[in-house]
């Protein structure tokens, strides 16, 4: 069990929530996304339970990785691994990114349709209807929805708190099989990711004699999606040598692609 006697306050949780609400697309950018309007967020608290500042500036560094989740629910996860940190510590830094990672890609599907889509078009199309009939009753509605927004986006902090510290205490000493069960989930939404959102194919026609056989299904049938999976690869062994950065990469990507595309190489 973890010895450390949490120090974060219902005000605490309440004030990243609103730094947060503040700054959570205000830093996007395409290196770490979201990464620096959470640190930005998580900065009081974390200066608060880490007293030393070495362990300070590693918890911070952690939180600098990549993140990018839709910002509502993103409340739930950077709640829970506030908890995990005020409960364990920087030993337990590995379970925070595995955490983000693992449930950033899911919460986003569920919150960009349900409160991106679904609630604000019906609620804003009734609050719309309303006021075209000259309702002032609209206009007042939707301001008062949005207030609720904020409120729910703040008790979403306080939710996701709360269940962190219910995980650890559950998990107890099994902190190692959190660990592993975090770092499983989250190989595995990286993985889908790759298949879902790197889409690329090879239209080259092999002619042998008077028959064309394609390339693509080939490959389909040896491995589904093994060109993106290699051009991932690529990718990720050329940033972890740190012989280019982001932008570099992605103007190499650029280039290449057009190069690929125009030569039929790949489409």
């Amino acid at each position: 069990m973890n010895k450390n006697n949490p120090v974060l306050t219902k005000r605490d949780i309440t004030k990243v929530a609103v730094r947060w609400i503040l700054m959570a697309m205000n830093t996007y950018n395409f290196q770490s996304q979201q990464a620096s309007s959470v640190v930005f967020a998580l900065n009081p608290a974390l200066r608060k339970i880490y007293k030393d500042d070495q362990e300070y500036l590693e918890s911070v560094n952690n939180h600098y990785k990549y993140f990018n989740c839709m910002p509502w629910l993103a409340n739930l996860i950077l709640g829970a691994t506030l908890a995990i940190e005020d409960n364990g510590g920087i030993k337990d830094k590995e379970i925070v990114q595995n955490f983000k990672t693992s449930l950033m890609g899911p919460l986003s599907g569920v919150g960009d349709t349900i409160f991106w889509v679904l609630i604000p078009t019906i609620l804003g199309s009734i609050s719309g209807y309303m006021a075209l009939q000259n309702n002032a009753v609209g206009v007042i509605a939707w301001m008062l929805i949005n207030v609720a927004f904020m409120a729910l986006r703040v008790s979403f902090f306080h939710i996701g708190y709360r269940q962190g510290m219910k995980l650890i205490t559950s998990f107890g000493m099994q902190v190692s099989l959190l660990t592993e069960c975090a770092s499983i989930l989250g190989l595995t939404v990286v993985g889908s990711l790759v298949s879902s959102v790197v889409s690329v194919k090879v239209p080259l026609v092999l002619n042998i004699g008077e028959v064309g056989m394609e390339i693509q299904p080939m490959l389909d049938k040896v491995l589904p999606s093994l060109v993106p999976v290699l051009i991932t690869f690529g990718v990720y062994k050329a940033l972890k040598s740190k012989k280019i950065g982001i932008t570099g990469m992605i103007l190499a990507v650029i280039v290449l692609c057009m190069a690929a595309a125009y030569f039929g190489i790949l489409g």
